[in-house]
């Protein structure tokens, strides 16, 4: 399946221009091809990649506060605020006031929210998984510590809230 990139496979000198550019390509086009797989389901119901992430991060963590999901979205809360003025209206998100602190908004997915992120994820987990699978445990782990090295201490953070 990806007998191309297999022979092409990076140099001893990995850190010379070229294999770091080679990498900033294959990084973003990888990325794309990732988010693609969920662009018809989300089209159908006329929503975007920033409604995909919305929702991803609301189902890994049920009753989010606005605040932390703007901290793993890395977005403005005006850009937020837009996204979940949509899915609300499509009733893909609900919103509760929190218990301690009534000013606070819990947010979580509806049933019908459930099923769509359940739908995209399955998209992107078909695609990952094959591309896992041809590159190997060893690639996979790799290509883990590349992508944690690429975050910050903030957004290792904030990744570890959603273990």
């Amino acid at each position: 399946m990806f007998s191309n990139m297999a022979q092409s496979a990076a140099s001893a000198l990995f850190l010379r221009e070229a294999e770091v550019r080679r990498g900033i390509e294959l990084l973003a086009f990888g990325h794309g091809g990732l988010l693609r797989a969920g662009d018809a389901a989300l089209g159908t119901q006329g929503l975007g990649r920033a409604h995909a992430r919305a929702l991803y991060f609301i189902a890994r963590q049920p009753d989010v506060t606005v605040t932390h999901l703007i901290g793993l979205l890395g977005i403005t809360k005006q850009s937020l605020g837009r996204v979940l003025r949509e899915l609300n209206d499509r009733a893909l998100v609900e919103a509760r006031p929190g218990q301690r602190d009534r000013r606070q908004r819990l947010l979580r997915l509806t049933p019908a929210g459930a099923a769509l992120e359940a739908a995209l994820f399955e998209q992107m987990r078909s695609r990952l998984a094959a591309a896992y699978a041809s590159a190997g445990q060893d690639a996979v782990s790799g290509f883990w510590a590349v992508l944690e090295g690429l975050t910050s201490p903030e957004q290792r953070r904030l990744l570890a809230t959603l273990r």
